[in-house]
């Protein structure tokens, strides 16, 4: 595929339509390529998420996840506006269930405070009540903005964007291989297939390790996935939440901790857990992929990190094996939902970025060398930040 001024972007998910969107606005004489893997956009962690807009509450102020949900939240906002899609301020409660929790909400709390989190509030006992007369706890942040939206509508959308600017998104071109050329990047799909381009983009999620590595990235960090199970509440305990319940996190981990969500079309979900995952790309419960596991174990953070929290992995596989015991964590916010009123639900795949060392990357990683920009990790609150991601990574596209 012979092409002038042709940008590529490998990835479909939001993150990626997001940012061909973005060049085919601002270089409107320039080709844009969308190349996915699967038949569908938004297949993976766009379509597998819980559909929340974060406000801001979690992330470390001045850090790219900071500044990027913040801006990000007010551009998603005004998009689904513009395109008629899905959005919900149904609002969010932070809640410590008893006083030894108060420490880590205090911290919390200044962190939202400092990253400008709209309309934040702390409340005690009675304001839980307020807002979620069924849920429990000694105090909580109560952050009125945090909405829900249908991710997948919205990567949808954006990939008409890309169309309709006169851009390309071919659908069923895994990438197999990215070759540097004289006059160009080849990007090869499937077995044969070549689309040249000028300058090339990879928002692979999942696969950006892998993808980062054919464009000639260093290893590190590597892609550890994490699999996350959601439990569904039946339809006649769904109005016991409102809006959303969450814990206040554990600061050692980038996981939020189990939670209740409502979606866009009125059901209420409980969940994500967090447990290794054994495919980066299948949903079933017992889904395996050798490959994707001997990936996981040969790398030597993967280990280091086990070392050190497998009695949370414990915890977590608890969780994972019996309904009775996922539930209990969740049943602390809101006791009256119990096991008789969930079902098992979806799953998730989280692309966890790792290092050598064994430590979790906890901020958005964006990596440019020879003509090719590489979003290496873009975990939660990457939907929420999607515009805003593709305004930086535009940026040092065109101005590298």
């Amino acid at each position: 595929m012979a092409a002038s001024g042709t940008i590529g972007v490998v990835g479909g998910g939001i993150v990626g339509l997001a940012v061909a969107r973005e060049l085919t606005r601002r270089r409107p004489g320039s080709r844009v390529v969308v190349l996915e893997k699967e038949d569908r956009v938004a297949a993976h962690q766009t379509g597998h998420n819980s559909g929340v807009v974060h406000a801001g509450i979690y992330y470390r102020p001045g850090s790219l996840k900071a500044e990027l949900c913040t801006r990000g939240r007010a551009l998603l906002r005004d998009y689904c506006t513009e395109h008629a899609l899905p959005y919900d301020e149904c609002g969010k409660l932070v809640v410590a269930v008893d006083g030894s929790e108060r420490v880590r909400l205090d911290a919390l709390e200044a962190t939202a405070r400092e990253n400008g989190v709209p309309g934040l509030r702390r409340v005690d006992r009675a304001g839980i009540a307020e807002v979620e007369p069924h849920a429990a706890g000694v105090a909580a942040l109560h952050s009125p903005h945090t909405a829900i939206t249908d991710y997948v509508a919205v990567a949808e959308r954006l990939a008409q964007d890309v169309r309709d600017a006169g851009g390309s998104v071919l659908l069923s071109k895994p990438v197999t291989g990215i070759e540097r050329r004289p006059g160009g990047i080849d990007v090869v799909t499937g077995w044969a297939e070549r689309h040249r381009v000028d300058r090339l983009v990879v928002c692979g999620g999942l696969e950006s390790d892998r993808l980062g590595e054919l464009a000639g990235g260093e290893a590190a960090p590597r892609i550890v996935p994490f699999r996350g199970e959601y439990l569904s509440v039946v339809p006649a305990k769904a109005d016991l939440v409102r809006g959303m319940v969450y814990p206040v996190p554990d600061p050692r981990y980038p996981f939020l901790g189990v939670h209740f969500t409502r979606r866009v079309d009125g059901s209420l979900e409980i969940g994500p857990n967090a447990f290794l995952a054994l495919s980066r790309r299948s949903y079933g419960r017992l889904s395996v992929q050798p490959a994707d596991v001997a990936r996981t174990l040969a790398w030597p953070g993967f280990w280091r990190f086990s070392a050190a929290h497998w009695r949370t992995g414990v915890t977590e596989l608890r969780g994972v094996l019996s309904t009775a015991a996922y539930l209990r964590s969740a049943q602390r916010y809101v006791p009256e939902i119990g096991l008789a009123d969930v079902r098992r639900g979806g799953l998730g795949v989280r692309a966890q970025a790792m290092r050598r060392d064994g430590s979790l990357v906890d901020d958005f990683v964006v990596e440019q060398r020879d003509g090719i920009t590489s979003v290496r990790n873009a975990p939660s609150p990457a939907a929420t930040s999607s515009l805003a991601i593709a305004e930086l990574v535009a940026d040092r596209v065109l101005g590298g």
